[in-house]
């Protein structure tokens, strides 16, 4: 017999193992395993009861052998009737026959009290040594079985019942959080978004805003352009969030922020031991944005084997991860963005023309702040109003300071703008900033150091605005790159690669010693 009950219990238990996948459904899982109790032992009727965290209040959330009315029937007090007890006690409880439990309140008038009546059996469902709600069922064994069999076999159900519970919360809090995150990250973005076109009046935001609106339905591909500062990123999440794909996933990976042997990693995931230091699987940026947006800030920092991996995911949608040989699709949209000449890039072979095509369906260039001066009073204000919330305090500037702010050409654009306020906001000591609190660097319309950009002759444009914002940065920085590339939000690899494309070198080390000499002559 006890060799017959034992294999019973076994094999129950391995059958309600197996829901443990459903614990995102809990009410329908507790079902399924009353069922399994039912089919495989000789219980008739059973609940499960949990406490509903809102009201305190003991409700049958699942039961066997009760219809959906008599089921809606069972809510207690703790401390009420015999499953209130167990609950209250958290200790189990047997009834041998409930037509003699005074205890036994029959709420659901599922059954008839009688003489002899059915054996009842109720055990505490137990998260954290505390209780959280009660299993009770009619007996699962026949009279010739120890009641105490039952309960230790119930006791062993209970607590896999409390790991579903607990794992369920678990999963509800988790989507809760995200629910809260993402509701917050869309707020944020719509008020960005807002003020992103509010500030816009200049007619280059105006065809801007006229592009994004048009590419942001489309699947195309779009590419970024513009100096640092200017807003690229903001620009991507405007376009994510305008498309078909905004209640999807927006990754960004900055190419230039991660070390050449682990962007590929980062793109297109990798196994577990496909490299020194990979100790698990891990999925990449695409397939983590499945049916979404992965935004490629600094693509044209982009080692030459990744470019020929993310030309082939372009082109076929497919990829493999490191150490893989198992082809995967997803549906993912790519945006681009770079603040260097890629067209330049590709003459002289540090990009490929065949990835530059593919990224460059449609190109956006992202007007720098010189361009929109029109735009600056409005910046200023929304600034202002920021920074009023952040540090608690206003002010306002004179009209003699927002002339020299008109007047600067304003290299590290917005971003520089935004940096400039804040710090005023911090040294403020009146309402009104006289021009006596703006920097130094405002008023000097040659540049840093006095060094004038050459004129264009091989060089484009944008590189020359581009040697110019390094110029006029490294000099409020004491020609230190570090901080120069930290400024204008750059990573001191790339700032080390930009000194040597523009030769900036001498002019660093010279101004350096100009600095070191005038120090030793103040001493």
């Amino acid at each position: 017999m006890e060799n017959k009950i034992f294999e019973l219990e076994l094999k129950t238990l391995y059958a309600i193992s197996q829901k443990i996948g459903g614990v995102l459904d809990l009410d329908s899982t507790l079902m399924s395993i009353l069922e399994i109790l039912s089919r495989k032992l000789s219980m008739e009727r059973g609940t499960i009861t949990l406490k509903d965290r809102d009201t305190g209040l003991l409700r049958i959330i699942a039961s066997h052998g009760l219809d959906p009315v008599a089921q809606k029937r069972g809510i207690y007090q703790p401390g009420e009737g015999v499953t209130g007890s167990i609950f209250e006690t958290a200790q189990p409880f047997a009834v041998p026959d409930i037509g003699k439990e005074p205890l036994f309140l029959n709420r659901t008038q599922a059954r008839t009290l009688t003489k002899n009546s059915l054996a009842f059996i109720g055990v505490p469902i137990l998260l954290n040594n505390e209780p959280a709600g009660v299993l009770s069922v009619d007996r699962l064994f026949g009279p010739e079985v120890d009641f105490k069999e039952d309960i230790r076999f119930l006791t062993i159900v209970a607590a896999l019942m409390a790991q579903f519970v607990q794992l369920n919360r678990k999963v509800e809090r988790r989507e809760a959080h995200l629910l809260t995150e993402n509701r917050s990250l869309r707020a944020e973005v719509s008020a960005k978004y807002n003020h992103f076109f509010a500030v816009g009046v200049s007619p280059v935001m105006q065809r801007l805003k006229k592009m994004i609106r048009k590419v942001a339905p489309s699947r195309a591909s779009v590419l970024l352009l513009g100096e640092s500062g200017t807003g690229k990123t903001l620009t991507a999440r405007i376009v994510h969030e305008l498309s078909h794909r905004r209640r999807n996933p927006f990754a960004k990976v900055n190419c230039a922020a991660l070390p050449d042997n682990l962007i590929e990693s980062e793109l297109f995931g990798h196994e577990k031991g496909a490299f020194t230091g990979a100790t698990q699987l891990k999925k990449g940026r695409l397939e983590e944005a499945d049916s979404g947006t992965v935004f490629l800030d600094e693509v044209g920092e982009l080692p030459m084997p990744v470019q020929a991996k993310l030309l082939r995911f372009l082109q076929e949608r497919e990829f493999e991860r490191l150490g893989s040989t198992q082809t995967r699709k997803v549906d993912v949209r790519i945006i681009a963005a770079t603040n260097i000449d890629l067209d330049l890039a590709v003459d002289e072979g540090r990009f490929r023309s065949d990835l530059f095509y593919r990224l460059n369906v449609f190109p956006i260039a992202i007007p720098p702040l010189c361009r929109r001066k029109e735009d600056l009073p409005l910046l200023v204000d929304y600034f202002i109003e920021k920074t009023a919330r952040e540090y608690g305090r206003r002010f306002r500037f004179s009209s003699e300071c927002m002339d020299v702010l008109s007047a600067y050409h304003w290299p590290g654009n917005v971003r520089e703008l935004e940096n400039l306020i804040e710090r005023v906001a911090i040294m403020a000591e009146t309402s009104c900033i006289p021009t006596s609190m703006l920097p130094a660097y405002l008023f000097n319309s040659r540049g840093p150091a006095g060094y004038d950009l050459p004129p264009a002759t091989t060089a484009s444009r944008l590189e020359l605005m581009e040697r110019k914002t390094l110029l006029e940065s490294l000099a409020r920085n004491n020609w230190v790159q570090q901080k120069a590339a930290r400024e204008i939000g750059l990573t001191l690899r790339q700032m080390g690669y930009r000194v040597k494309k523009f030769k900036l070198d001498g002019i660093i080390r010279e101004n350096k010693q100009r600095n070191m000499q005038f120090k030793n002559l103040s001493n």
